[in-house]
Formats: structure tokens, sequence, C-alpha cells
């Protein structure tokens, strides 16, 4: 089991509202999961507590059987190791190389010094290139981050899990600076690393479409908690209406893609 949630509630740093209120899952090593719901829904406070990058105020959480806030900080660390956190909007120094921000995924598993050594000169330059041409970024390898466009970062962010060795990819809109050639190929390249590695794969997603046509399992979220948690097959037209009832980015398209 990747992870298991009993009663998480989690508040806003910033004031008394709640980001999750009550909120239990239970989520397979392996499996492939959506997360939609309306702007504010909580997606994003729900991927950060399941990356032990947010505690919650109350409730359990089980990551890989341990839990992770009763432990060290050591062992903490070593189990971070093993998530891999893709915000929405990539943390890339602006003046670092393309080479640099992606061999970054590889931080947790490098000591100190080589971490310092590779600043200086890329240790295995092979292996970020690889992951960016799976993103049609190969010409970017020595580029300056600061001179690529909103949609390259993010797919630059996306290059730097597939050099990680994570057993859990935890990814926050991943397509929303892409277009819809680019977010097809960049969502088929996560859940095929996904898939090859046995790795977890958690993405939100405001593209319903896509995440009905791609993903065999569907959690809705709205105001911090789960409305459903359901196989695709499973999530009709009215769930998906209710879940974005009055909600102002509601999607226009309402039912499963012709290739679900």
């Amino acid at each position: 089991m990747s992870f298991v949630l009993r009663g998480i509630s989690v508040r806003h740093a910033a004031g008394s509202r709640q980001a999750l209120v009550d909120v239990s899952l239970s989520i397979e090593q392996g499996e492939q999961i959506a997360l939609i719901g309306p702007s504010g829904a909580g997606k994003t406070t729900l991927l950060h507590t399941l990356a032990c990058a947010r505690r919650a105020d109350s409730g359990e959480l089980s990551v890989f059987g341990a839990e992770p806030w009763s432990l060290n900080h050591a062992r903490r660390h070593a189990l971070r190791a093993r998530l891999f956190l893709a915000p929405q909007t990539p943390p890339l120094p602006p003046r670092q190389r393309v080479v640099t921000a992606v061999l970054a995924g590889r931080l947790p598993q490098w000591g100190f010094w080589r971490s310092i050594a590779s600043l200086v000169r890329p240790r295995d330059a092979d292996a970020a290139y690889d992951a960016l041409a799976r993103f049609n970024l190969k010409d970017k390898l020595y580029d300056r981050v600061d001179r690529l466009s909103g949609g390259e970062r993010q797919r630059c962010g996306m290059a730097r899990l597939l050099v990680s060795n994570a057993d859990a990819f935890l990814v926050d809109e991943p397509l929303s600076a892409l277009d819809p050639a680019l977010s097809l190929q960049t969502l088929n390249t996560l859940q095929q690393e996904a898939t090859d590695r046995n790795a977890t794969l958690v993405c939100s997603l405001h593209q319903v479409e896509l995440a009905l046509g791609h993903f065999p399992r569907i959690v809705g979220l709205r105001e911090g908690r789960i409305v459903f948690d359901a196989a695709r097959e499973d999530v009709t037209e009215a769930m998906i209406a209710a879940l974005y009832r009055n909600a102002a980015d509601s999607p226009l398209f309402i039912g499963k893609s012709a290739d679900t």
C-alpha cells in the first residue's frame, strides 16, 4: 500500500478555513488516480499532504507502511526520497541550465559533494537529455531556465521526475500551460513511466475529459471533502455536474472522452 489516510483534516496556513476535511483514502502501489474538482477544492493540499510536505492538523497518514510524522528527521527524509512532488509551477532557478535543473531530480540519491560537483559539471547529462527528449525538449539541454516558455518549464519539471528514483509521483496540474497535443504526450509519458516502474501516480487535473479518458480511478474533491471516489466507468455526467455546480471553472465538456 502506498498511502492510507484516515480522517485527515488540514487548515490553511493563513486562516482558520479548512483545506481538507475528514479525508479518508487508500491508494495501492502502482495505482493511477486523477484528482478533479473546482479551484480551491483541496487538490493541491492533498498532494502536499501525501508528499509529507504538509502536516495534517488531525487524522492519520501512512506512507509505504510508515507514519511519516512519527519518524525522526533522517528516516522521514529517506521516506520523502521515495516521493516526487511536481508542483504546477516547477521551482526552477532562472539562471540555472536546463540540464542542471533536470538532474536535480537525483539530489535525494546523491550525497552533498556529488550534488555540488554536478552544479559545476553535470554528472549524467545523457540521462537529462533522454528525459527531455521524451517531452520534445532535447534541444533545450544547455539553455538557461529563464529562456523557457511556461509550457517548456512545466515539461522540464516532468523531465526531472523521470530521472528521479521515486516510487510515487504526485503531480499537480501538469498540463495547465500546454496545448492539446503536448498535453496528451505529457500525460502518456507520465503514465507510461509510472507503469514501467510500478510507481503510484496521483495527478490533479482541470481537464475532466482527460481524467476520464486516461485514469482508471477518479477522486472528486469539493470544499476539501471527497465527493466521490470511483472507477471511471462509474462516473456519470450528473456526478461531474454536481461536483462543479456553480463553480467559476466548471468544465465546458461534461462526460467521457471518445477514447475511454
